[in-house]
């Protein structure tokens, strides 16, 4: 992992207690591939599922869950290893990303990790509600649900509405040049 990766993670790779939890998950190849991928905007799959992980992990604490495991799971949720903006778009509705990968990516965990109850059923039900079918077993399935829904928004919303502010502003300092 870069230097810029190390600088940028720097608070979360110098929490022992966090990386305790994951140190036999967070620099291993599978893991690491997961940096050649874009998942939202311009955040890899790998730094949104470690932002996803750090943020579940803290709140499993908060809340006294399972937090090892939510650490775990989090940052193995999206271990799926391919490009999902290249795939075919006219897949029907329940064969497209959103739906699948949470089986590939539970599938790889479990050929790359030894991964326990909790972990594998937080990785297979991440999208609920999106899959209804597959609805979580634990408190802290359904934390990192909404971690990740609020890991994605943010990473997709704010970087776009930054971009938009930053045009408003060159507008109005264009216009403001025009009539000084």
């Amino acid at each position: 992992m870069s230097i810029g990766f190390q600088n940028k993670y720097n608070k979360i790779i110098n929490n022992k207690e966090y990386m305790k939890c994951v140190e036999d998950v967070f620099y291993s190849d599978a893991v690491k591939k997961m940096d050649e991928y874009i998942q939202h905007g311009s955040t890899t799959t790998l730094e949104h599922c470690i932002n996803v992980s750090y943020h579940s992990y803290k709140l499993a604490k908060l809340l006294h869950l399972d937090c090892k495991s939510a650490a775990r799971a989090g940052l193995l949720h999206d271990l799926f290893l391919y490009d999902w903006h290249l795939l075919p778009k006219g897949d029907p509705l329940f064969q497209k990303h959103g739906f699948t990968h949470p089986q590939k990516a539970l599938e790889n965990a479990n050929k790359y990790f030894s991964l326990n109850d909790m972990e594998k059923d937080i990785i297979e039900k991440h999208m609920w509600p999106l899959t209804l079918r597959k609805f979580p077993k634990y408190k802290e399935s359904f934390l990192i649900s909404f971690v990740d829904k609020y890991t994605s928004t943010s990473e997709t919303v704010v970087p776009v509405a930054k971009r938009a502010a930053n045009y408003a502003m060159l507008f109005v300092m264009m216009f403001a040049s025009i009539f000084h």
